[in-house]
């Protein structure tokens, strides 16, 4: 069983298409983009950069929004046989959605208790 990398540097890709590119991970830092394929996402059309770290089969990254509304995500994983599972997190600060049933949707500053998602994705190295 391979739960390391010797380099995290090339393309890893997502199961929706996502794909997150890392140029450097020299000193246990990581440097790169990420693209999200999710149309929804507050991150949609843009390839923002990526920061992070990296510990042995262990691996954070960290992005944000170039322009408003602001959001940021965080992603979290480990190196499993040739697989990234990662847990992330997005903050957003507004969102464009129906204010109530049968209104139009619209810009909305969002509650603290709908401004934060989560849930896990898992990448694979492009060959």
């Amino acid at each position: 069983m391979n739960n390391t990398t010797d380099t995290w540097t090339g393309t890893w890709i997502n199961e929706y298409g996502s794909h997150l590119h890392i140029t450097d991970d020299s000193d246990g830092r990581i440097e790169g983009t990420f693209t999200t394929a999710l149309g929804d996402s507050s991150f949609a059309g843009a390839t923002v950069p990526i920061i992070g770290l990296s510990k042995g089969n262990a691996l954070h990254f960290a992005f944000s929004t170039a322009q408003a509304p602001a959001a940021i995500a965080s992603f979290t994983g480990l190196l499993r046989e040739d697989t990234l599972h990662m847990a992330w997190h997005v903050a957003s600060d507004r969102a464009v959605k129906r204010p109530r049933p049968g209104a139009e949707p619209t810009e909305i500053e969002l509650p603290w208790a709908h401004a934060v998602l989560a849930n896990t994705d898992s990448f694979r190295r492009r060959a």
